[in-house]
């Protein structure tokens, strides 16, 4: 089924809007075929021949505006599928149109095999800092920035919390009322693109010190309403990259190593420093990599009085 629209972010602004989209997507992301934390993406042509092709993510509430790890999983995908060709050895950049704009996937390979995969994301940065969040366990201050999407940022022990399994319910429950007190604010408002407006998530972390000199973040990332993004989140860590060098304390070329709530690892580095409309902003590298998992066929039986299906959450 295409999607008309002249670019990706056209063809984002459309899907929301098209009915038929839109049931594809609560297919692929209700019960019994996907589930409440459900993510993946539409592959659509490309905004012009600079890229290789574009992509809608979507996830069970509806179509994000960026995702680095989605970015990440598509450059493995791009190679190994052969749809981008790659040298066995060498380094191959995949460039993608997401509706946030242009990125690369830049694929290591190594002996035929892909090894590691940088994300070079849009120029991020920080809209505000200590803004006041009333939630039902107390306030809170936090930070919102931009990295392709509006992500509210602060620390999990602000209320007592540690970014841990063990408290993932509380950290869900409260996410949601961060982002929802922020997401019509002012706060929430891209300078040149309403069609990126909005809190996309909220980003909890713990401050770990320095780990082999890196400086060390364990997050978990609350988008939507209440999914929770087991990745370390590649475009909020693009988020937390401006935020820790506008504090100071990532300069140029410095990493951070950026765990999530299961224990993978993203590694961060702010590549340069850049103008984004008169904005301090920053280019950010988050480095990771992506593994098939499997191919998978989802069938609608027309007898089936449940699609397009259930999320119980």
């Amino acid at each position: 089924m295409p999607i008309p629209g002249a670019s990706v972010a056209d063809r984002r602004a459309r899907a929301i809007d098209d009915p038929d989209v839109q049931r594809l997507r609560a297919v692929l992301c209700s019960e019994p075929r996907g589930h409440a934390d459900m993510y993946g993406g539409l592959i659509v042509p490309a905004d012009d021949g600079g890229a290789d092709f574009g992509v809608l993510f979507w996830h069970k509430d509806g179509f994000s505006t960026a995702c680095g790890h989605g970015t990440i999983a598509l450059g493995v995908w791009a190679v190994e599928s052969g749809r981008v060709p790659a040298a066995e050895t060498g380094v191959t950049d995949v460039v993608v149109d997401v509706p946030s704009g242009r990125v690369t996937a830049r694929v290591h390979c190594d002996g035929g095999q892909v090894v590691a995969v940088d994300f070079v994301n849009v120029p991020s940065w920080v809209v505000v800092t200590d803004v006041p969040v009333t939630t039902s366990r107390g306030p809170v201050t936090a930070t919102v920035a931009y990295g392709g999407a509006m992500y509210a940022t602060l620390p999990a022990a602000q209320l007592g919390l540690s970014v841990t399994p063990e408290c993932l319910a509380d950290l869900i429950a409260l996410g949601r009322e961060v982002k929802w007190a922020l997401n019509d604010s002012e706060h929430a408002k891209h300078p040149s693109d309403d069609r990126l407006d909005g809190i996309y998530g909220t980003i909890w972390f713990d401050d770990l010190g320095e780990l082999d000199g890196q400086l060390h973040q364990r997050n978990v990332t609350i988008f939507a309403d209440g999914e929770v993004d087991r990745s370390p989140c590649g475009s909020g860590t693009c988020a937390r990259l401006a935020v820790l060098a506008a504090e100071g304390r990532l300069p140029v070329g410095a990493a951070l190593r950026h765990d999530s709530i299961v224990g993978s690892t993203f590694v961060g580095t702010v590549l340069d420093r850049v103008d984004a409309g008169g904005r301090a902003a920053v280019l950010p590298q988050v480095s990771g990599m992506a593994y098939r998992t499997g191919e998978h066929v989802f069938s609608i039986d027309p007898r089936d009085p449940l699609v397009p299906g259930f999320v119980l959450r």
